[in-house]
């Protein structure tokens, strides 16, 4: 029986019906590596994603007008999305940062409508990325206890098999390791952010002091932070090479 992590270019190992993998990718390192690369997506995508916050945060803080704080956020972020498109780049860190006012305007008026006041409407922007990043967190955590960590299928996308990897001890210790990094992020952002955010829900700090705090912290634990986890990975990627397909006897 053939070993589905095999070399695409080994004649024994694949049939004529069995997907193909990049031949010139050779260890589960490289493999990290690039799908880590495109999802960075440079000193641009960083920006694309910090300037809607920066321009909701320092509205509401000068003008304490909600909707134009969101609107002018939301501009921005159209903005960014136009220019790519006119260029013909990828739109995709527009496109989040567009989705992100979105889901953050749908909370305040969800707030509004129940009866919430300006303040309460404020904090309620900053809600989701709480919660997307409580889940994301759980989530990856999860992965790796189960023994199935999520980086691992970032290898099963390029090797064709998106399970196959599973079969090496040493590949789900490597991905679990890698996991774990990717999750550090989330958990210190809801950490940090999630007891400012209830201390300004409770009254027990002014919120205009949260909102600041929430907005600086979003922007400071966003691609900051991000980059300190990838430069973690890729650390830990440096010391080893994993073949992507093991060696045949």
């Amino acid at each position: 029986m053939s070993d589905p992590l095999r070399p695409v270019g080994d004649p024994v190992s694949r049939s004529a019906d069995q997907p193909e993998h990049d031949p010139g990718v050779e260890s589960v390192e490289a493999v990290v590596r690039a799908q880590l690369a495109k999802a960075l997506g440079g000193r641009r995508g960083m920006v694309e994603a910090a300037v809607p916050t920066l321009l909701f945060t320092v509205l509401w803080l000068t003008t304490r007008e909600l909707n134009l704080a969101i609107a002018v956020g939301g501009a921005a972020a159209a903005l960014a999305l136009v220019v790519r498109l006119v260029q013909r780049s990828t739109v995709q860190f527009a496109v989040n940062a567009l989705v992100g006012i979105g889901i953050g305007w749908f909370f305040v008026a969800l707030s509004a409508r129940n009866g919430g006041s300006a303040d309460e409407q404020a904090l309620a922007y900053f809600l989701p990325g709480l919660i997307y990043n409580g889940v994301y967190a759980v989530a990856m955590g999860l992965t790796c206890l189960i023994r199935w960590p999520l980086v691992g299928f970032m290898v099963g996308s390029v090797t064709g098999d998106p399970t196959a990897w599973h079969a090496d001890k040493q590949v789900v210790r490597l991905c679990t390791t890698l996991t774990w990094l990717l999750a550090v992020p989330c958990v210190v952002r809801v950490a940090l952010q999630l007891p400012l955010w209830l201390a300004g829900q409770s009254g027990a700090m002014d919120v205009d002091t949260v909102v600041a705090a929430l907005g600086v912290l979003k922007i400071a634990l966003g691609w900051p932070l991000q980059l300190l986890a990838l430069g973690a990975m890729m650390w830990v990627l440096g010391r080893n090479r994993t073949p992507v397909s093991p060696a045949t006897a």
